[in-house]
Parts: structure tokens; sequence; C-alpha cells
């Protein structure tokens, strides 16, 4: 008798299963909470510079106010804008609500779209 496992296949994976609302931004959180935490080394960065002296906050300024910089602060404050509106989504499914097909998607959507609009209003501001 062989100790080897059996040769069975692999569950399908992202090659097999078409894209869905859920399983997008459940990637897209996980994504954004790395990137977030990526973005606090930028944080700590600012606020050494300003505890540091006038020189040192110039310079992270000067960063924060390049094309680099900008990117980052608008990809870390879509990052924190989802993560919110899909946290207070989460805690809609904690309670027991929101477990339909229908509302499933309907707030899938809105997380997306509440994260954009929240953006871009703070880009705005």
């Amino acid at each position: 008798m062989s100790m080897q496992p059996p040769h069975r296949p692999l569950s399908p994976h992202l090659q097999i299963y078409k894209p869905q609302i859920t399983s997008v931004l459940s990637i897209t959180h996980r994504i954004t909470g790395i990137g977030l935490s990526v973005g606090m080394f930028f944080l700590f960065y600012w606020l050494g510079a300003i505890a540091t002296n006038a020189e040192a906050y110039g310079i992270a300024l000067s960063f924060f106010k390049s094309w680099l910089g900008q990117v980052i602060l608008i990809l870390c404050l879509f990052g924190f804008y989802y993560h919110l509106a899909n946290g207070i989504r989460h805690l809609a499914w904690d309670m027991g609500y929101g477990f339909s097909l229908k509302v499933v998607t309907i707030t899938g959507w809105l997380v997306m779209g509440a994260a954009i609009l929240m953006t871009l209003i703070t880009i705005i501001i």
C-alpha cells in the first residue's frame, strides 16, 4: 500500500471563476490594507520631519508636493476611505444585515462609489 497522497486536481482558482463584485471587493480590501500599512511609513516620515526642524519639514513638504508624493497621498486617501466604507459594510454583516445577493451587490457598488467620491471631495477641498 502506497503512502503517497492520491493525485487530485486542485480546487478552481482565479483562472476558472469569473470575477464577481464580492471577490473583487475582498481582494481590494486586502490590497488597501497592505497599502495603508505601507502608507504609515510616509506618515511617520512626515511627522519625523515636523519634529526635526524646518529644513527637514521643507524637504518632506517638497516630496509630498511632487507628482510621486501626490500619487502616494491619493492612493492612501482612497485606501483609507475604501477601508472605512467596507468596514461599515462588514459591521452591518456582523449584525446580520445585508446577506441577500441583491443587497451584497448594491452595497458593494456603494462602497466603491463612496470611496471614490470621498477621495475626490478630499482632493478638491
